[in-house]
């Protein structure tokens, strides 16, 4: 299992400034409880993907959000080659791969506890971002992928009185079960990236910040798409 957690951490690790060739590009949306990431992700993949045939390099391929069936097909990918390689302890590694899909098909990936299980799902993250095009949702991402250039690190936040309005609203709860959703999940949230950073996340983890409250999706899309370009991250073709 060790021999296969080192080869994709350092195969993403591989990258190199000078001829361009490292992971990426990917966008990663860490949120506070209450924030919808989801919807976020699915309007950007969409309209990146228009603004990548549009480009001058008319690249085509799709950005694509990680659900999970695209996390599922990249571990069944990784499966393959276990088999098809030359590892240590293949069937352990497999078993452990498939509970980190289980994990975050179920949205329970903020309870592993199983260090070599954190050490699977960071592979997996590094993975998707080494194949390109992607947004990925939560899971730490964001911290995990902290060392790539070719990326944009995007976090959701909103007043806490805010956000348990909105939980209310959306799920039907009354004002205390929204309380304690929303500080059972930040919670969970926190604890899971101080497992992977080995410290409470902080601004500069970072590179923007929204305010949920005071802007609606599309104001959000269209301004992470402008700083994608003006960060040369996508072509800087006018339009999309």
């Amino acid at each position: 299992m060790e021999k296969l957690v080192n080869n994709y951490l350092h195969t993403f690790m591989c990258y190199n400034l000078e001829t361009g060739d490292f992971p990426g590009p990917v966008v990663t949306i860490s949120r506070q409880a209450g924030c919808s990431a989801r919807r976020i992700a699915i309007k950007l993949s969409k309209i990146l993907t228009g603004y990548s045939y549009m480009s001058d390099t008319k690249t085509e391929a799709e950005w694509e959000w990680v659900d999970k069936k695209a996390f599922n097909k990249v571990v069944d990918e990784m499966i393959k080659e276990i088999k098809e390689g030359e590892y240590d302890d293949t069937e352990e590694a497999i078993k452990m791969l498939k509970e980190v899909a289980k994990a975050y098909s179920a949205e329970k990936v903020y309870d592993i506890l199983d260090e070599r299980l954190i050490e699977v799902l960071k592979g997996v993250i590094c993975r998707l971002a080494y194949n390109g095009r992607k947004i990925i949702v939560g899971r730490s991402a964001g911290v995990i992928l902290k060392n790539i250039p070719n990326k944009l690190n995007v976090r959701l936040e909103a007043p806490k009185d805010w956000r348990i309005n909105r939980v209310m609203q959306i799920n039907d709860y009354s004002q205390a079960k929204a309380v304690e959703y929303i500080d059972k999940m930040d919670k969970k949230r926190d604890t899971f990236i101080e497992k992977i950073n080995g410290r409470k996340a902080e601004n500069n983890d970072f590179d923007v910040i929204f305010n949920y409250a005071s802007l609606g999706d599309d104001e959000i899309v269209d301004a992470i798409i402008h700083i994608l370009r003006n960060k040369n991250i996508i072509s800087q073709h006018i339009g999309y």
